[in-house]
């Protein structure tokens, strides 16, 4: 098979397009899903949660904050593992949680989860028959009757409920059915998930697939799960980018197709940056999250979002939502390479859309001034 010899900016390219980043936009919700395959859910709201900016980042002014939410109570979307997903799309998991209480290949971790389970068998049947009768519930409305305590030296230690349902989601027992605030509402999978379930070694081929799709270019070894990576081997052709060592695999259909850049805000979390290596080898981007650094450490602020304009990252947006006071505060916008007047004015133009979008106003610093003023290294 040909191995395929890409620059660095036909790699971006790739890159950007099969994330719908590149004109023109999606105008769809559930294509944007389908698409990127799932948006990553993150309680951090600094300035919207990470899988609302995501949507924003796609659809841009045609679509309106909280369209996420109305899909997922619908059930349009479900909840699943800390990601969001398209309804359909269980069916390529459900055989697989089928098969995880019995599974041979399971790592030593995963074996300690099972065994625990297995310790606590009569709390999870008391759950089971508590959501047949009464569910949808919140975890605080299950019964803790576990005998076997979860051991941690983190946030989740004693925490028995709530461990015991991420298995039990694992096994395809449970799964979330929408929330009450922000507290999960649990059910039985069975009246959640589709009926179809996609024979394993089906699905396992199906979603490396889409997930070299929703990349366009990628490792093979860097697969969303580590099943899928002796499909993900498989999937898509060879290729070589200029100045980055080892090999990777490319979409074909995104070979030689037209680009046309725009200006896009981006989540921490998206997966344009959120695989750091594959933004550092394809974009050369300096970039942490450093929501965890003390105050007096961060360089761009404490959730800044990366700025692509084209097929770069050029910088990044620090600002937060101020919801009492009506406010989008920016406080820097802190530029790689001084941006020249169309970015500038490109970036502006997003900062004020992302603010209507949130329902505010944009409070920019130097707003008077002209760009040059307001920008931040």
């Amino acid at each position: 098979m040909v191995v395929h010899e890409l620059s660095r900016r036909d790699a971006r390219r790739i890159a950007v397009r099969a994330q719908l980043l590149a004109r023109p936009r999606p105008t769809e919700l559930l294509e944007v899903v389908r698409e990127l395959t799932f948006l990553q859910v993150d309680p951090t709201a600094a300035v919207a949660p990470s899988a609302d900016l995501v949507i924003f980042s796609r659809l841009g002014a045609s679509s309106r904050f909280g369209e996420l939410a109305g899909a997922l109570a619908r059930g349009d979307l479900v909840e699943h593992l800390g990601r969001v997903r398209p309804w359909a799309d269980m069916a390529l998991y459900r055989a697989e949680m089928a098969g995880w209480a019995d599974r041979e290949d399971l790592l030593d971790w995963e074996e300690h989860q099972r065994e625990w389970v297995d310790a606590n068998d009569a709390c999870r049947r008391d759950i089971l028959d508590r959501l047949e009768i009464d569910g949808p519930l919140t975890s605080a409305q299950l019964p803790d009757t576990c005998w076997v305590p979860w051991r941690s030296s983190g946030w989740n230690n004693n925490r028995n409920v709530g461990r015991l349902l991420e298995f039990m989601v694992c096994r395809g027992e449970v799964a979330v059915a929408g929330r009450r605030g922000r507290e999960k509402l649990w059910d039985l999978a069975e009246r959640v998930y589709p009926d179809e379930a996609v024979p394993e070694d089906e699905a396992l081929r199906e979603r490396a697939r889409r997930w070299l799709r929703s990349l366009g270019i990628a490792r093979a070894t860097r697969t969303e799960n580590a099943r899928e990576s002796a499909h993900a081997a498989t999937v898509g052709e060879p290729a070589v980018v200029e100045g980055v060592r080892g090999m990777w695999r490319v979409d074909p259909a995104q070979l030689g197709q037209p680009f046309t850049g725009r200006t896009a805000l981006l989540s921490p979390l998206d997966r344009l940056v959120f695989d750091r290596p594959r933004m550092a080898d394809l974009f050369e981007f300096d970039y942490q999250l450093e929501m965890y650094k003390p105050a007096a450490k961060r360089r761009w602020g404490y959730y800044a979002l990366p700025i692509l304009s084209g097929d770069r990252l050029v910088g990044k947006l620090d600002a937060t939502a101020d919801r009492r006071a009506g406010a989008l505060r920016v406080t820097a916008v802190h530029e790689d390479a001084p941006f020249d007047a169309p970015t500038a004015e490109a970036v502006r133009h997003e900062i004020e859309n992302l603010a209507a979008w949130l329902g505010l106003e944009p409070v920019l610093p130097g707003r008077a001034a002209p760009p040059a003023l307001w920008r931040h290294r």
